[in-house]
């Protein structure tokens, strides 16, 4: 069913704050922070079989002022840990963190030389574990970092409305969200039809 039968009259009602907050989550551009192996799999989710590009998220960008997502990709040593933050300091408001992997979510490596979690350096919005994460999970994340950034109230009062009321975004799984429907077999038997016909 196209938009048009959808809305006969041509009208499409919705708020500020979700259309700005859905302009965000479509065009979200990259700054780049590779640092170890996970920076492999963050590199193919971009390549041609995973397409970040259906998101939006072609563009790498190699400056931070032109980005508003880092993705952090592997441990961040103390001596990196300066220029990790120098590099989230010059992105433009509003800016969101993802620490991909195990060593940039919590610490592999516990040792004097890395840093135990990235979040001791710059806010992180979502973690993704893994050692390294495959295309498929960092693709997730980003979806799951979507719906939070569909939810973020715009300006410090309707943020503090939200927090006073306690709503938090749901957080589902793609695999949930966007895989095979449940709907009633032939029978009435409420399997899908992907189980029916494995089943045969």
């Amino acid at each position: 069913m196209g938009l048009e039968e959808k809305l006969p009259n041509g009208i499409l009602l919705t708020s500020v704050e979700k259309l700005v907050n859905w302009t965000r989550k479509a065009s979200l551009w990259p700054a780049t922070f590779g640092l170890a192996c996970c920076a492999i799999e963050m590199m193919t989710s971009g390549g041609p079989r995973y397409d970040l590009g259906r998101f939006g998220m072609e563009v790498f960008r190699a400056s931070p002022r032109q980005a508003d997502l880092m993705i952090v990709a592997g441990r961040v040593s103390n001596k990196m840990a300066p220029v990790l933050r120098q590099v989230y300091d010059q992105m433009p408001e509003p800016r969101w963190v993802l620490a991909m992997g195990v060593c940039a979510s919590g610490g592999m490596f516990n040792n004097y030389a890395i840093v135990q979690g990235v979040d001791h350096i710059v806010p992180v919005d979502m973690y993704l574990p893994g050692c390294p994460p495959r295309p498929e999970m960092l693709i997730d994340a980003i979806l799951k970092l979507h719906a939070k950034i569909m939810d973020e109230p715009l300006g410090p009062k309707r943020a503090a409305l939200r927090a006073e009321r306690g709503e938090r975004t749901e957080l589902v799984a793609s695999s949930v969200k966007y895989g095979p429907q449940e709907s009633p077999g032939p029978s009435g038997s409420g399997k899908s039809a992907v189980v029916e016909a494995r089943d045969q």
